[in-house]
């Protein structure tokens, strides 16, 4: 039997209408107006609809709750400039409504092509109820988890008031026991194994908060005894010393408070365009008030001001790489800071000419409560780097740095413009 080209093309226009309604996910083609062209059976049954002439041109916002209509307006006149094969939303929840109205969570994966008739994008849909089903279980549990931790936080605290009148009791059987070595002996192990059930949190937090709780016991008694009007000058140091360690305590707390908030989810990026030029010299002018004698913080800008992002998570990241810089920075140096926009490109720099980073210690850099063998004798929890970089993260950029020892450390943060 000879075939002519008609036949063959039915035949190949037979195959692709099976492959269109019979696959397993949903299909929706729409034109450059967002108008509906096709949907196949499974993406009709998705959205519980029964007919295809019920879509076919319709604006796809049809599919779409009405609160996310005017984003979804904004991202495909993005998309329709610069279309290319890639997932939709990331890092972001998607939502579709059916025709009873009806929300349920959806995964979305787009491309395109283009024909006489003109440019058709291409969304093949899948239902992930059960996945936010199980994904919700795990959040659950994790605030199982955190509640779990809370009682055992409250057994530690119960924990330490024991050890303490372990301790009182250990003092008069050592006044008791003093002639006998071996019995001493027994009692200081005894103690010390009560001591080392503390874990490296409590440890941790116990050491940072008694520095500052310390300076300011000291500085209050202190202030007391300036009772003539000639010792202002004396008051005013003690008074700053006290506010300066209540701030340090305020950070620490804050930075504690962060770390809770970003596990659990709770913070979340918020893009805005706003002139990053001018955020960063107040910020810039904001730690020149902080540094040590000598130093001097340098900023520069090249490209378009204004960009596209968190300004409030940016400006925390900013204060903490400057603040370590600050840090750990000797007197008379030189922090340099500069940022620039490119086409598709956000570059942000902070350089200092500190301490540095050690080979080894720069495999753990990012990791919490890490802090670096040559920074011991410097004030810190090991938190801010671990908060730098997931806040990055939230705003879709990355971080790198170099780092050598007594010759400084550079951190290069990096965000596209989509």
């Amino acid at each position: 039997m000879v075939y002519t080209s008609a036949h063959i093309l039915l035949k190949e226009k037979e195959k692709f209408e099976a492959l269109f309604q019979y696959a397993s996910m949903g299909i929706l083609v729409i034109n450059d107006k967002s108008e509906i062209v096709l949907a196949n059976n499974f993406l009709l049954s998705q959205f519980g609809y029964t007919n295809i002439e019920e879509l076919v041109g319709k604006k796809v916002d049809a599919l779409i709750p009405s609160r996310y209509h005017h984003n979804h307006t904004k991202h495909l006149s993005n998309y329709s400039k610069k279309p290319e094969r890639r997932p939709m939303g990331i890092g972001k929840d998607l939502y579709g409504i059916k025709k009873d109205g009806t929300e349920f969570p959806v995964e979305i994966s787009l491309s395109h092509y283009g024909a006489d008739e003109g440019s058709f994008a291409i969304a093949f849909i899948s239902d992930i109820t059960k996945r936010k089903e199980i994904e919700n279980a795990v959040l659950e549990q994790k605030e199982q988890l955190a509640d779990i931790n809370l009682k055992i936080e409250e057994l530690n605290n119960d924990l330490e008031q024991k050890v303490e009148l372990r301790t009182q009791q250990l003092q008069e059987t050592l006044v008791q026991l003093q002639d006998s070595k071996e019995e001493l002996t027994k009692a200081l192990s005894k103690e010390k194994e009560l001591s080392d059930l503390k874990s490296r949190f409590v440890s941790m937090a116990s050491h940072e908060f008694r520095t500052p709780l310390s300076t300011i016991l000291s500085s209050a008694s202190l202030v007391a005894k300036y009772t003539e009007t000639v010792q202002q000058e004396n008051r005013d140091k003690h008074i700053q010393r006290i506010k300066t360690s209540v701030n340090n305590l305020t950070d620490l707390l804050n930075e504690f408070l962060s770390i809770g908030k970003i596990e659990d989810g709770k913070i979340t990026a918020h893009y805005t365009q706003f002139n990053i030029k001018e955020m960063l010299e107040t910020v810039c002018a904001e730690m020149q008030n902080l540094v040590k004698p000598g130093q001097h913080i340098q900023y520069t800008h090249a490209g378009d001001a204004v960009v596209n992002l968190d300004p409030a998570l940016l400006r925390n990241v900013i204060l903490n790489l400057l603040s370590n810089a600050i840090k750990f920075s000797p007197e008379n140096g030189i922090i340099t800071i500069s940022s620039a926009t490119k086409q598709n490109e956000i570059v942000i720099t902070v350089k200092d000419s500190g301490i540095g980073i050690s080979k080894e210690d720069q495999e753990h850099l990012f990791e919490r409560f890490f802090r670096g063998t040559n920074a011991s004798n410097i004030q810190g929890t090991g938190l801010g780097l671990h908060i730098v970089s997931k806040y990055i993260e939230l705003m879709d950029g990355q971080i790198s740095y170099t780092s050598e020892l007594e010759k400084g450390t550079e951190f290069i943060i990096k965000f596209t413009v989509l």
